[in-house]
Parts: structure tokens; sequence; C-alpha cells
């Protein structure tokens, strides 16, 4: 058994009614419907306005009431109803008629012949519909609400009788099953047999106590938008349909504005769990919004925000009213016997004033009803007569998950304040499920968008990064960020601020950020650091989006990335050593990465800027294999390679290399080939493969007297001492019509690195200066190697490099 309600828009005129007939024949296809409907749209304003005439004794509401009859005898035409269903048709407007002019003689137009009245409209288009069915071949058939919906006798917002209602839509089910049954929503019955109706929001009632009663799986809300939106999307353009939400997440934002349901009407399904799907008639195909009693955990906190316009303030405030039990109870009674509803309720926690926000129109009476209340205070001059604002609105942030997100408040506040929207009066409950405040009315679309901008929309990111290590890139990574921060801002909507910096020496915070043009005297002047202070300080700090830099080859450093990516402290990494360090190591640094959502970045670690590792990412994401790799990976050595002939020591050249930034500060960490050996091993790891450092076949072509010295001055001092050694192997490859390259290679899951001669055929031959240059081949590409070819050395472009990564981050 499926529900469904259709509203007023949606039964409008002849062409909306043929998509609800669409839409029942299609769903009746697979179960049994109880199609419950609205009057014409705008048909019950016009039934209302026909009476308030007739009892005016206006003769004019004989031209209304011709108006509503040719209405509805049209609609009944143009869907085809045959004469004997238009003869009924016209039996109902005529019986409506004889009402109508029985108001005007008698001058009676109370609740109880008003919901006489106001009943036509359901009626009338239920029947047209029903009958709609028919004539297009569906299994349909047409019930009137009233003989199964019991109430008392409080016209115009009557009362159901749970017991005799139930049972009377039980047992007309339970033996009568067309496909299709249609029924009018909003009327009723009294106990002694009197018209009644149900009220604001009555169709919605009728349909949500036909679906708890028969315990249906799903109430449909079928209507003229695509379910409840995150704000008015007549006011913000932007808003779009919510896909899930609570009930009360829904009531809260039917409460504050969002004309999709009236809260009242759904308390039977509510009580009975049954989820309620609210559809588009015009656009069945959207999803709509589903809404039950819990959603899945983790959802964006704000789910709506709405307003309430035409909005007063009421103050009363005075010394007389401090530590004075009964003051409220005196204020809220006299408003209580007045039948006003108090919207919303704020009062100092000094007692000296309570606020209350009221409609508009009730504003004149409650404030008169205040001031007669506390007449005698106020001739005393204990309290002040009630001061009454107007033209105010309220706007209200809502969503279920609030209470367990810091600082919405915060965000809401904040966001009008700089919008330049005065807030006038705030109030939260303890469920911190609505956020609301008074503003003026004519800030009302500003402040709505500025919510769902702050809320919903695109924000900028912010970043708090920590770096440690500011030498060459270090440096060129700090000018680069203060270059662009409002280029990041503006284009990429991206805030990288960076909030802790850190050299082998000295370290220095600054929750609001370091100010990059005096970083190095900021830093001189920092506290001296350790390992375990630096950590402890970020890990205290708890900001959020916290990225933790390493722009180093320290190993102690390395070793301690598991303890950020534990607390969800983002990695961006130039220094190799922890991705080329054990096989375990790795492989739980990437499982950390992943449980904690802290993302471990490490662009930088094979050909400094050159996208070689997104690249190969992306190859294995994309289902591709690879089979094979070829690379010359230091831009150091193919620097050093270049630069090396019979006019220059080889000695000279390595100089010329780590003063110019192409190598570390231990140029034997090139040279002896770990550096290129890491670099294949990682890129080995990343396509998929298990090895370790050891499994790596290093040809060295240094001296072991080089890699034995005792320090780098020593080091170089043994390049001298066996600078034919270096002569020969430039030789060799001369008369081989060769060059030297220091060349990576991985196939068949082995790996090797070392100095090769190579060929002009060769794409190695021409690789210039520092650049790198990798081939991957791979099931996809097999003949022709997918190229990589750029700078892989210099502080500059490892900088970007680490850049890149930076603004990666920003992007998740």
């Amino acid at each position: 058994m499926q529900v469904l309600k259709f509203g007023g828009t949606s039964v409008a005129n002849a062409q909306n009614i043929k998509r609800v007939i669409e839409i029942l024949d299609s769903k009746s296809q697979e179960d049994q419907i109880i199609a419950v409907v609205s009057a014409l749209g705008g048909v019950t304003d016009s039934l209302h306005q026909v009476g308030d005439l007739a009892h005016a004794k206006d003769e004019r509401f004989l031209l209304l009431f011709k108006s509503i009859s040719e209405r509805h005898i049209e609609t009944a035409n143009e869907l085809g109803l045959s004469s004997k269903s238009l003869e009924r048709v016209e039996e109902l407007l005529e019986e409506l008629k004889k009402i109508l002019q029985g108001i005007f003689l008698i001058n009676e137009f109370s609740d109880k012949t008003q919901d006489k009245v106001l009943g036509f409209g359901e009626l009338l288009s239920s029947y047209i519909i029903s009958e709609s069915l028919k004539v297009g071949g569906t299994d349909a058939s047409y019930k009137d609400s009233r003989d199964l919906i019991i109430t008392n006798s409080n016209f115009t917002n009557a009362q159901v009788n749970r017991g005799k209602t139930e049972k009377n839509i039980r047992e007309y089910f339970k033996a009568y099953k067309p496909k299709v049954t249609v029924m009018p929503g909003f009327v009723s019955q009294s106990e002694e047999g009197e018209s009644t109706t149900l009220g604001r929001g009555g169709s919605d009632f009728t349909a949500a106590i036909f679906a708890a009663v028969l315990e249906a799986d799903l109430l449909e809300i079928w209507t003229d938008v695509s379910g409840m939106y995150t704000a008015n999307p007549k006011l913000v353009p932007q808003a779009f349909p919510i896909q899930e939400i609570t009930y009360k997440e829904a009531m809260e934002l039917s409460h504050f504005g969002a004309k999709v349901l009236y809260p009242p009407t759904i308390r039977p399904v509510l009580d009975r769990e049954i989820p309620i799907l609210v559809k588009n008639t015009f656009s069945p195909e959207d999803e709509g919004t589903l809404i039950r009693s819990e959603i899945e955990q983790g959802q964006e906190p704000v789910k709506g925000i709405s307003h309430l316009p035409k909005i007063a303030l009421l103050t009363l405030e005075g010394t007389g009213m401090i530590g004075i039990p009964g003051s409220s109870k005196r204020l809220f009674e006299t408003l209580s016997n007045e039948k006003i509803s108090v919207i919303l309720i704020t009062q100092a926690s000094s007692e000296h004033s309570i606020c209350v926000a009221v409609k508009e129109e009730e504003a004149e009476t409650a404030s008169r009803a205040i001031n007669e209340e506390f007449a005698f205070e106020i001739s005393l001059k204990k309290i002040n007569a009630v001061s009454v604002e107007t033209n105010l609105a309220i706007v209200a942030v809502i969503g279920d998950q609030m209470k367990s997100h810091q600082g919405i408040s915060g965000k809401m506040f904040s966001s009008l304040g700089k919008n330049n929207v005065n807030i006038r009066a705030i109030a939260q409950g303890a469920s911190e499920r609505n956020i609301s405040a008074v503003i003026a009315a004519k800030d009302v679309k500003k402040a709505l968008n500025t919510l769902h901008y702050r809320f919903f929309e695109r924000q900028v990111k912010e970043l708090n990064i920590f770096v440690v290590g500011v030498g060459n890139v270090g440096k060129r990574l700090l000018d680069q960020l203060e270059q662009q921060q409002e280029h990041l801002y503006d284009n990429l909507f991206l805030n990288a601020k960076v909030v802790g910096l850190s050299n082998s020496r000295k370290m220095v915070f600054d929750e609001e950020g370091i100010d990059l043009a005096r970083w190095e005297k900021l830093i001189d002047e920092g506290e001296t650091r350790t390992e375990e202070k630096w950590f402890e300080t970020i890990k205290n700090l708890n900001l959020r989006n916290s990225v933790f830099i390493d722009i180093t080859a320290n190993a102690e450093i390395a070793n301690s990335y598991a303890s950020y990516l534990k607390e969800s402290i983002a990695i961006i990494a130039c220094n190799k050593i922890a991705c080329s360090s054990e096989l375990t190591s790795y492989k739980n640094l990437m499982n950390l990465s992943r449980k904690y959502n802290a993302p471990f970045l490490f662009e930088t670690n094979v050909g400094a800027g050159l996208p070689v590792i997104n690249t190969l990412n992306n190859l294995i994401n994309s289902g591709d294999t690879v089979t094979s790799i070829k690379a010359v990976l230091s831009g150091s050595l193919n620097f050093i390679f270049n630069h090396f002939n019979e006019a220059t020591t080889f000695h000279d050249v390595v100089k010329q290399a780590q003063a110019e930034g192409y190598t570390e500060p231990d140029p034997r960490i090139d040279l002896s080939g770990v550096d290129v050996a890491r670099k294949i091993l990682i890129l080995a790891r990343e396509s998929g493969f298990e090895l370790d450092i050891e499994d790596i076949e290093n040809e060295m072509f240094l001296p072991k007297e080089s890699m034995q010295a005792k320090s780098v001055d020593d080091f170089y001092e043994t390049l001298k001492q066996f600078s034919d050694h270096f002569d020969q192997l430039y030789n060799e490859a001369q008369a081989n019509d060769s060059r030297l390259k220091y060349v990576a290679e991985f196939t068949n899951g082995k790996a090797k690195v070392g100095l090769q001669q190579v060929k002009k055929e060769d794409p190695f031959y021409n690789l210039d200066g520092k650049d790198n240059i990798v081939l991957f081949y791979t099931s996809r590409y097999v003949d022709q190697p997918l190229i990589i070819k750029g700078a892989g050395a210099g502080a500059e472009v490892t900088a970007s490099g680490l850049f890149g990564d930076i603004i990666s981050l920003g992007n998740k």
C-alpha cells in the first residue's frame, strides 16, 4: 500500500492533473495506491472569499461562484469526463450554490458553515480526478474521506477520533481494494454527522492518517518543488534540494517558513516512523527529499536555512523584574489569554529584560495586553512600557548534527556581521537543532544568501601549515606562498597559512599566520627546537586542516610521520626516507593515511616538480598495469654528467652542482646512487610491487674510498685523488660515441640503478642540464611509452612541486 498526496498546484488545472494521472497510473502497476488530493490551486481561498461576500450580502458572490463553477466544469471537460460524471460535478456545484445563497439570506457564516463551504474544493477535485483515471482505463474509485475520518465538532480545526477513524479505515480497505482510491484531503465528519475540516495542512494530515493506520511503507507528498530546499530558492537562487532529512529537522524548517510541510500534520507518520518522500509533480524523475526518523551520521551539520517574515519584537524590561518570581509567568499567560503564539524567546541572565517575537499583525494586541498586565509596575517606573520593534524577520540555521559540531553559531553570526546584518535577538535551544536570529526585514535576502554561501557553497579552505626545513627549497617555498597568497585566495578559495616554522635549531609558531616577509627574523628569535616539542606543539594547537611539510633529509623526522597521521595531520614530504623505508613501514603509513583521513603526499620524492607520482597514480587508479619503468631520476647526476667533459674536472663539476643547489649537503647521497635507488623503489611500490631497498641492484661508480670518507671535505679530496678514474669513464663513453647517464630500470619486478653509456638513438642521450625523464611502459602504453620529461632538480622547481601538493590538499 502506497499513500500519495497531491497539493493544490499539482492539481491546479487539467494539464497538471494529467501529470498526476500519469504518476498514479505508473505507480498503480506496482502496488495499491491511495491518492489524497487538495482542491484545485487557489480554490480554497476563492471559497473563503465567496463565503465572505455572501455573508456581507455582496451580490458579487454570484460572479465569484460562477467563476469557481466554470473552472471546475472546464477542467472536467478537458479531462474527458463522461456526461454522467459531469452531472455529478454540477450537482456538487449546485449544492455549494444553495449553501452560499443561504449564507446570503440569513447573514450567517459560522465556523460550521465555513467548513461546509471550504470542503467543496477537495470534494470536487477528488471526484474529477477519480473519474479521469477511469477514462484512461485505470482501476480507480472515489471514496469520500468524511465517511472514514471522524472528528469532534471543533469546526475549522477538528480533532480526530483516532479509535473510530482507525477502525473505519481498516474495515474499508480490508474489503475494498481497487488499484487506485482517490480521496479528498482536508475534509472530515463529526460524530454528529456534520462536515468538519482538519485545519491548516489538512490534506497532508489526511494522507498521514491513512499512511499511519494502513502501515504504509512510505508517504509521498507531491508538490511543485523537488523536495525541501536548503533555503527558499526564490530568495537564494543557489539553493538545492536536501536529499535526506530527519522528521525533527523537517518540522523545524517547516515552522520557520518552508511551505512543503505543516509540522502538526505529519505527527501520525512520525509516531509510526513511516518515511515521507517529498516529490515534484512537474519533475517526477527528481530524487526529492526523504524524511525519516534517523539518517546516517556524519552528514553536513546544517541541513537548511529558513526564515519567518513579518515579525515584531516585544521587550519588557526594568529593575522591577530582577529577582521577582513570576514575571515571566505573567507575561506568557497574558499572551496566551490573547491567543498569541510566541515564536522566539530570549531573556538576559540578569532577569532585567525579556524579549519575545510574535507575528507583526499581533504586536499591537500583545503590547496593549502586556502593558495592562504590568500597569502597576509601569506606573511606579519599576518596569518600562513594552517597546515594540517591527519590520523584522527571523532567520534560522537548522540541523540535527549541529550539536556535535563546534562553531556553527560562531560561523553564523560572524558571517552575518561581516555582511553588516545587525542581529536584534538570538535564541538557541539546548538541543542545538535550531539557531535563530532576529534581523531587519530589509536584510533577509542578504542574510539568507550569506548564510547559504557560508554553509552550503564553496568556501575558502584554510590550511594550517607547519614547515620543517627552511634551507634552499624551504626558502623558495615560503617565497612562493607569500607571492601567491592573494591568487590562492581569490581564484582557488584557498588560504594557505603558515603557522609553524622550524630549522634544525629553532622553531616559531603563530596561530594567526606567520608573517612570511619576516620569517627569517622570527625563526631566529624563536624557541629552541626538539623533535618532541615540535610535534607536541602541533598536536596541542589542534588546528583544523593541519598540514606538516617535511623539507629535510632527516631520518628521525621521517620516522615520526606515523605520529602525525594518527592525529589526522596531513603530510607533504620532500624527504624520501619514509617512502623508501622498510616495506612494512611504508604500508603502515599508507594505511594510517586512509584510516585517519590524513592525506600523505610526496610528489617531490621523484622528479622534483614533475608530475611523476601523480601520473603513475592516475594510471593505476584507472586500471592500467605497469610492466616496465626506465628513467633518469637524478637531476643532480644528470647535471654533473652533462657538465663533465675534457675541459672540466669531476671534482669541480660536483662542487658547482652543490653550490647551485642540485645536490644534498652531502653529495654522496646523490652520487652513491642511493637517492636514485630510493626513487625507483618508490615508483615500483606505487606501481603495486612489494620491494625493499635491498632488492635494488646498485652498480656504484664511485671508488670505495670516496664512499668511506669521514667528512664531506674528505670526500671532495677523494674526487681529486681519483680524477683519472672519472676521466676514464668519460673517455670510454666518448670512444663509443655515447654519453654517460645514471639510469634506473624496473622490469619484471626487479630494479637496478647504475651509470650507463647511452647511444644517440636512446631518448636519454639528449637529456640536458638537470632534466629528468621517466618512461612508463604499461598494458596500455606497450610500444610507445608514456614519457614525462623536464627539470628534475633545483630548489625552485622542487618548491613548486611542494606547492602543487599544497594546492592538491586544498582541493580535497
